[in-house]
């Protein structure tokens, strides 16, 4: 039997798959799971994956170098960038931009000319209605504001509202995206990788190996908030990245009682 701090196995039985500490495991080098992902929220079963990575950096020279969720290619050169955001600052439009600019200067080696620069997807999957439209599913796509018509220059980015999980195949994978359990999600897929990560002995090693490596970093930053201010944002850090209640109590060293009032705002 795997040897866990009782907080930790209790952090990896709340994880669900808007946790990025987890996302990041079951999607990690999995060509077929992020290919039904991508299919799912495109509406295109002809998309075909050939790579498919987790927690990749995009270097910028002269600016700031990003660390994506997923980044996926397809046969022809198109890149995905799936990004899961539990806070809506993380989701501003200025970010998806710039996310995009990054995708696009990988996507045209020296030698090619501007119309074989691939259409690039930069996909926002957000806890909140981070546009406020109450819609599942939102595409922007750039137009001409004079006639109205499409400007296409193949960029794409698109916000999915994880509040909406109704019975269409994409609330359904909202669904299981917020499902604790694997017994309790829809695609088998994702709940046989789930399963995988929570319920198995090699899983749970994995999972807890992660989780060390985890929780030294955040002991540093811990060492860092010295005022209660500091402790309080430290925490909501914590909560935001799937932590349970018992593990971010230990870390922040604020109360449980002050712990969980900031879990219920954050989920509300």
């Amino acid at each position: 039997m795997v040897t866990l701090k009782e907080d930790t196995r209790k952090s990896i039985a709340e994880l669900t798959l808007m946790d990025d500490i987890f996302m990041n495991k079951v999607f990690d080098n999995d060509i077929g799971r992020t290919a039904l992902l991508l299919r799912i929220i495109l509406k295109n079963d002809k998309i075909k994956v050939i790579k498919a990575t987790t927690q990749q950096k995009l270097k910028n020279l002269l600016g700031h170098v990003l660390q994506l969720d997923i980044l996926a290619q397809n046969e022809n050169g198109t890149l995905f960038n799936v990004e899961i955001q539990n806070q809506s600052s993380g989701a501003a439009a200025r970010r998806a931009r710039y996310h995009l600019s990054l995708l696009d200067s990988l996507s045209l080696p020296k030698g090619k000319t501007y119309k074989q620069l691939p259409d690039n997807y930069v996909v926002f999957i957000t806890q909140n209605d981070v546009l406020k439209g109450g819609l599942p599913l939102y595409h922007i796509n750039r137009k001409i504001e004079e006639n109205d018509k499409a400007f296409a220059d193949g960029s794409h980015i698109i916000y999915v509202n994880n509040k909406i999980k109704d019975e269409t195949p994409l609330g359904r994978l909202m669904h299981d995206f917020t499902c604790k359990n694997p017994d309790d999600m829809y695609y088998p897929e994702l709940a046989e990788k789930a399963r995988y990560f929570k319920e198995t002995e090699k899983g749970l090693t994995n999972m807890g190996d992660v989780f060390e490596k985890f929780a030294a970093k955040r002991a540093k930053e811990a060492a860092a908030a010295t005022t209660k201010e500091n402790k309080i944002e430290f925490a909501k850090g914590l909560l935001a990245d799937g932590m349970s209640i018992e593990f971010t109590v230990r870390h922040s060293k604020l109360s449980e009682a002050e712990v969980r009032e900031l879990a219920s705002k954050l989920s509300a």
